[in-house]
């Protein structure tokens, strides 16, 4: 059996393959800008040749995008794999496993989050709008919430609101330095346990003393 490690290489299955390059690209866009970046370099960095970028993802665009949807969404299988304990465990484990996510992929993550600091594209804009939705999904399920029917919009608002509170703290911790990891970790755990403990409960009750009906006036005798 061959030892070459190119022989290895070319054995590898489509799902293996597409990973390399969404890993080769995921690094290489971190270190340099969408525009520095060819696909000469990814393909470079992944050890494959150029054609197959397009066969699987359809050029240096798609790739990008979907990079950026890597780091946006959180996977299923965190939330998924979560063990049977309270919320409060179930979701400090989830910010723990975000910031061990986004400190290996650092450069990547700060590339994805600051295109909403670029002009308006459609494309990455909806890939954002898609990532907090899925997300407002995983903190209701990791909060042992999903079946959440009064109220649900606004605390689906909420959490989405928290979404980017989350991206704006992780430059303060990534970029600005003003936050070490253990104080964003306890920040992060601290706000959406406070959101859907008190503020959520708060929301409700505003909405139920704004359906009642004013005092009656004390009749006169």
């Amino acid at each position: 059996m061959s030892t070459d490690p190119e022989a290895r290489r070319r054995r590898l299955e489509p799902a293996a393959r597409r990973a390399e390059i969404l890993a080769a690209a995921r690094r290489l866009f971190g270190e340099g800008t969408y525009a520095s970046v060819s696909t000469s370099d990814i393909a470079k960095a992944a050890g494959v040749a150029r054609p197959l970028i397009n066969h699987y993802f359809g050029g240096k665009r798609e790739l990008y995008l979907e990079v950026v949807r890597q780091m946006m969404i959180v996977p299923a299988p965190v939330i998924e794999n979560l063990p049977e304990t309270t919320a409060e465990e179930r979701l400090a484990i989830s910010v723990r496993h975000w910031i061990e996510v986004v400190e290996r992929n650092e450069q990547a993550w700060l590339t994805a989050i600051g295109t909403e600091a670029v002009g308006r594209d459609p494309d990455i804009e909806r890939i954002m709008l898609e990532g907090d939705e899925i997300a407002a999904d995983r903190v209701l399920a990791a909060a042992l919430m999903s079946d959440v029917t009064e109220g649900r919009e606004e605390l689906r608002a909420m959490i989405r609101s928290y979404g980017g509170m989350l991206r704006a703290a992780s430059r303060e911790w990534l970029v600005r330095g003003t936050l070490g990891r253990d104080e964003l970790r306890v920040f992060l755990t601290d706000s959406i346990l406070h959101l859907l403990r008190v503020t959520y409960p708060a929301v409700l009750a505003s909405r139920s003393a704004g359906r009642r009906p004013p005092a009656s006036s004390p009749s006169s005798v």
